[in-house]
C-alpha cells in the first residue's frame, strides 16, 4: 500500500509538473508571438526614422537657403535705405543753402534776378518790307 501511495503522489506531482510545462510551453509561444511583433513595430519605426531624416534633411537645407536669401534681402533694404537717407540729407542740405541765400541777399534782389528785364508795353512801328525792290535787284543782275 505505501507503494501505491507513493506512485499516486509520483503521479500527481508528474501531473502538476506537465501542467507547469503547459503553461511554460503556452508562456513560450506567446513571448514568441510578442517578439514578433515587436520586430515588426521596430522596423515600422525604423522606416519612419529614416523618412524622418530625410524631411529633415530636406527641411533644413530649405531653411539655410531661406537664410542666405533673407540676408541678401536684408542688405539690399539697408542699401536702398541708405540711398534713401542721402537724398533726404542733401535735399535737405539743398532746402538750407537756399534758405540762407534769401536771408542774405533778401528776396527782393532773387525777384529780380529771377523775372525777365521789362520791357515797355508800348509797340513800335512796324515797317512792311518792300519785296519789289529787290527783286528788281535780283533781275537786273541776273540779267546783266
Amino acid at each position: 500500500m505505501a507503494d501505491r501511495v507513493t506512485t499516486a503522489v509520483l503521479k500527481e506531482k508528474i501531473d502538476n509538473v506537465e501542467k507547469v510545462f503547459n503553461r511554460i510551453d503556452d508562456a513560450i509561444v506567446k513571448i514568441v508571438e510578442v517578439n514578433n511583433n515587436v520586430s515588426k513595430m521596430l522596423a515600422v519605426h525604423d522606416e519612419r526614422l529614416v523618412k524622418q531624416e530625410k524631411i529633415d534633411e530636406v527641411l533644413f537645407k530649405k531653411i539655410d537657403e531661406l537664410h542666405v536669401k533673407m540676408d541678401e534681402d536684408h542688405k539690399a533694404v539697408l542699401e536702398r535705405l541708405g540711398n534713401l537717407e542721402r537724398k533726404v540729407w542733401s535735399g535737405l542740405g539743398i532746402i538750407g543753402t537756399i534758405m540762407v541765400v534769401l536771408q542774405v541777399a533778401g528776396p527782393n534782389k532773387i525777384l529780380r534776378l529771377l523775372s525777365p528785364a521789362q520791357t515797355s508795353g508800348i509797340m513800335e512801328e512796324v515797317r512792311p518790307i518792300s519785296f519789289e525792290l529787290h527783286r528788281h535787284k535780283i533781275h537786273k543782275s541776273s540779267i546783266s
